[in-house]
């Protein structure tokens, strides 16, 4: 039962994206007739935008797209059905009808007040300029790894590296117990407070392409290899002006919304 209501509630949405423009009628190809009602190819694609993310990976998958076909049979199945019953001849349908309605104007309505809103570009530069202090980049590492249960075994691949005779990624492709071994034990690049204190202290502390340790961690002992260092830096605007006008956009947006709430129960609240 809640699977069906589930699929309900994904056909309610796809209804509403209906009603937004967002479901396109021309050129489709016509599925399967169940009531009257034709499903389309198009509208087994609007279907499976509905889905939860996860399950959207499966959008090309011929088995898939065959079960979303046979919700959607079952669903105006059960339509069809429902007004052979009369059922939307009940007050329950009629309340439940009126309910979705309104929701539906009033979702309209707020869509259409949010789309309103416009951001310049402008209006970003100028935010940028008067709170660049808010958008410093730290410091950052990009560092490689190696993993061990034992500051013995750490100390015996340090020597081989040291030695010549491993290379360090190798060396973490064969001993490291970290995935990231089979990556050479890359790690890509960090910041400060992204990794455990102590194995984050000496890869600050680093030299460029120098082999450290054994580091002592609550995992166990590293080797640690720097790869490149990079100084605390102001992000230069091209970087955060959508970043900017999202954020700014959003709060316009709220305050277009506060203002309209209390223009609206001004005008419709009874006293």
């Amino acid at each position: 039962m809640n699977e069906m209501s589930g699929a309900a509630d994904r056909l309610w949405n796809k209804t509403l994206d209906m009603i937004k423009g967002e479901y396109k009628i021309m050129d489709q190809k016509v599925l399967a007739v169940v009531g009257g009602h034709e499903i389309t190819d198009k509208e087994v694609d609007a279907f499976i935008k509905s889905l939860p993310r996860e399950q959207q990976a499966y959008a090309s998958n011929p088995q898939f797209r065959a079960q979303c076909q046979e919700q959607l049979e079952a669903l105006y199945s059960f339509a069809k059905y429902g007004e052979d019953l009369k059922l939307d001849e009940t007050e329950e349908y009629k309340s439940v009808m009126e309910n979705a309605r309104k929701d539906i104007l009033a979702r309209l309505a707020m869509k259409q007040l949010f789309d309103s809103v416009k951001v310049t570009d402008e209006e970003v530069k100028d935010y940028y300029e008067a709170n660049k202090s808010q958008f410093k980049k730290g410091a950052t590492v990009h560092a490689k790894h190696i993993l061990t249960d034992s500051e013995e075994k750490c100390n015996q691949i340090l020597e081989s590296i040291v030695s010549g005779e491993k290379v360090f990624e190798d060396a973490a492709k064969e001993f490291s117990t970290c995935p990231s071994g089979q990556r050479g034990g890359d790690l890509g690049e960090f910041g400060k407070g992204q990794m455990v204190k102590e194995f984050e202290d000496a890869a600050f502390a680093a030299e460029i392409g120098h082999v450290v340790g054994p580091v002592k961690t609550q995992f166990g002992y590293h080797l640690i290899k720097v790869e490149e260092k990079k100084d605390a830096a102001e992000s230069s605007f091209d970087e955060v002006k959508e970043q900017i006008k999202s954020q700014l956009k959003q709060q316009k947006q709220g305050d277009a919304y506060s203002k309209k709430v209390a223009e609206l129960t001004e005008k419709y609240k009874e006293k």
